[in-house]
């Protein structure tokens, strides 16, 4: 037998895991991958957006249609859906109260620039969920980040943010910094960055109360841009105690805190910072508040909502870089009132957190069955397993755990045996239409694939 890797498998099991699966995923595929082959006429990569291509699937999967937990591809296979498009189906695809509103509001105009009767009722939602006061709008959460970080520069005369090694924010330029060695490198990914973006961000690593009172010291920090929970190099907790002292050192330092809920709107209604009591000066949401429609919210307290006003009077006229023609337009505010008001409240919430939990155990159950040294994770309706023994502590511990041809070889034989989760890691997400036989679809999926990566090599 090989020798095993540090996640406990070896590679040959690994290799010999995803040619199988290659090779079941295209006989089982054919009409996807006929219209994989004609996009690739037009369509850079032969997809919509290149990350497309990032699944590990030998071409793209098509979708025909998709409601609740189900998704159906173009070659007929019902598929349980524990990605959600990444959250974007959060409360499972085509909620019948967003749809319904969506078909009303479509015959009454899409967008004119100017609100309607839902942005009042949209934005006391917003205020009632999420604690804070005051609230503007954007396309998406890349979008709500990067204003964000322009009211906040501009209401404290600041120009550095302050990130976490490993964060997401969507792809908001100013994050892509990385801690190699302990020191700040922009990520070699980031294409065509002309650039020094270690000119204006910090980054520390997370959980490290130290390393962020060191970046802050200066005094020159506009805001700590962050995820209550870091949720896109593997999810990573914070330790007991973490935010309420972090949320200290920053206001002493003059520095806003800003916590971006887009993965972490799992944990409840209001989001992980209300679930946990912490008081951020902003919270930017997006993904799942359309109920899958493209949009996004950013909320002030009082005082950050009064000296952005201040900042905007006065400065001089012209474009303020912040928002776009299509932001708020009258589609977005009629599904975000229909998900504000119908989904996202504690009745939807409870049952999809029971089931998260179930799932949660369900695969400790399953990892512990086969003798793997990895651990599970979960913050609300969204659990992780990950290939390390004891959870990682910051983003590069969680980084060292993972490995890209595993998590392709297993989300691959998955997905070939109806069970799809999110591509990027081992995140899944259960929706209010998620049932426990789903859950067990899952697990008894995962069960089965583990033997196959754990049985001895040919």
């Amino acid at each position: 037998m090989s020798e095993l890797s540090f996640h406990g498998i070896a590679p040959a099991r690994i290799q010999a895991l995803l040619a199988q699966e290659r090779a079941t995923y295209a006989q089982r595929n054919p009409r996807s991958q006929a219209l994989a082959a004609a996009a690739s006429q037009h369509l850079m990569f032969g997809v919509p957006l290149h990350w497309m291509s990032d699944w590990g699937t030998p071409f793209a999967l098509h979708v025909d249609h998709a409601q609740g937990a189900r998704l159906h591809d173009v070659d007929g296979h019902s598929l349980v859906d524990f990605c959600l498009g990444d959250t974007g189906a959060m409360f499972g695809h085509s909620p019948p109260v967003v749809a319904q509103a969506l078909s009303q509001r479509a015959s009454r105009g899409l967008t004119a620039m100017l609100p309607g009767e839902d942005a009042a009722a949209v934005g006391a939602l917003l205020a009632q969920r999420f604690g804070l006061p005051t609230w503007q709008f954007a396309m998406t959460a890349t979008d709500a980040n990067r204003f964000v970080l322009r009211w906040c520069r501009a209401a404290t005369g600041r120009k550095v943010l302050l990130v976490f090694n490993g964060c997401y924010h969507g792809t908001v330029d100013d994050v892509f910094v990385d801690l190699v060695n302990g020191q700040p490198q922009q990520r070699d990914s980031l294409l065509g960055q002309v650039q020094d973006l270690t000119t204006t961000t910090r980054v520390v690593e997370f959980n490290d109360l130290a390393g962020l009172q060191a970046a802050l010291a200066p005094g020159d920090v506009a805001c700590v841009l962050a995820e209550p929970v870091m949720t896109n190099i593997g999810m990573v907790l914070p330790e007991p105690g973490f935010w309420e002292a972090a949320q200290a050192l920053i206001r002493r330092h003059g520095s806003l805190l800003v916590m971006d809920e887009t993965h972490t709107i799992s944990s409840g209604p209001g989001g992980y910072a209300r679930a946990h009591g912490l008081q951020p000066d902003a919270v930017v949401v997006g993904k799942p508040l359309g109920g899958g429609m493209p949009c996004a919210a950013y909320g002030f307290s009082a005082t950050l909502a009064a000296q952005a006003e201040a900042a905007k009077r006065q400065a001089p006229p012209g474009h303020s870089g912040i928002g776009t023609t299509l932001t708020a337009n009258l589609l977005a505010m009629a599904a975000m009132r229909a998900t504000l008001t119908h989904l996202m409240t504690p009745e939807v919430y409870a049952p999809m957190l029971k089931r998260a939990a179930t799932l949660a155990e369900g695969l400790k159950q399953v990892i512990s069955r086969h003798g793997l040294p990895w651990c599970v994770t979960h913050v609300g309706a969204r659990a992780e397993f990950q290939f390390c023994a004891t959870a990682p502590r910051n983003g590069s511990e969680a980084g060292a755990a993972m490995d890209a041809e595993l998590e392709h070889a297993l989300h691959l034989a998955l997905l070939n045996r109806g069970v799809l989760i999110t591509p990027f890691h081992n995140m899944m997400l259960v929706c209010p239409d998620t049932t426990d036989a789903d859950v067990a679809c899952l697990l008894q999926a995962m069960d089965e694939v583990l033997s196959l990566l754990k049985a001895p090599a040919a």
